[in-house]
């Protein structure tokens, strides 16, 4: 990754993303199709929800039969995390119109923000509007487009599972952490680890009060402001 900020640094920049995207998108798009959803269901998720933990569990939930409320306020608990991430990236757009900082808001992806905090690391703590955009539309499309090829694809894998394809998420989260890991100068890998600690810690002693969900929030907010004390510290 170099300091570049233009288009053609986005496009290279967003590769191992896209390639991310293109992985779990087909296995999501399998995963619904053989949930019974049609392929304008799959559609609709994929470029209105834009989520990719939410949309699994959008099917999982209305192939359950739960109710519309339940599947909506689960679907809020699970991207809440989406909050803090664009309250991380405002400060970084604050000389930007609302009307952009609305449009960096709706398409910021959990890659994409890490994408956003790797760059950073790379352009001393500089980000662009012309670069985030591109890199949010670019990874959009590309997951727009993998879902629906891989409803397509569907009817030719009658059980999914059996490939693992459940897992991709998971995996690519992984990916993602690992080059968090090896790219942020600010804090250490040392640092960052321990961050990762406190929220493991978090979330293991929440969730046997709260809601898995719920956890995951708590957790998180504590990590970041357990990873704030730790920073204004160094």
């Amino acid at each position: 990754m170099t300091p570049d900020l233009t288009f053609r640094a986005v496009l290279k920049d967003v590769l191992p993303t896209v390639f991310g995207y293109i992985g779990v998108g087909l296995a999501f798009g399998i995963v619904a199709h053989t949930s019974h959803l049609s392929l304008l269901m799959v559609a609709a998720l994929s470029f209105i929800v834009y989520a990719g933990s939410a949309q699994f569990i959008i099917t999982s939930m209305l192939l359950a039969g739960n109710p519309l409320s339940a599947i909506i306020f689960s679907t809020f608990l699970v991207n809440s995390r989406m909050i803090l991430m664009s309250t991380s990236l405002a400060r970084y757009f604050r000389h930007e119109s609302l009307g952009k900082n609305l449009m960096l808001g709706a398409l910021v992806t959990d890659e994409t923000f890490a994408l956003a905090m790797n760059k950073q690391n790379h352009t001393q703590g500089r980000l662009s509007y012309a670069w985030q955009n591109a890199a949010n539309w670019v990874a959009y499309l590309v997951w727009g487009g993998s879902t629906i090829i891989g409803a397509i694809l569907g009817g030719l894998i009658p059980n999914p599972d059996q490939f693992g394809f459940d897992f991709a998420l998971t995996a690519m989260f992984i990916g993602l952490v690992y080059l968090q890991l090896i790219s942020d100068r600010h804090l250490g890998m040392t640092r960052q680890l321990l961050v990762m600690a406190c929220v493991a810690l978090s979330y293991y002693l929440m969730i046997r009060v709260l809601d898995a969900n719920l956890s995951l929030l708590g957790a998180t907010i504590v990590g970041c402001l357990f990873g704030m004390e730790m920073k204004r510290c160094h």
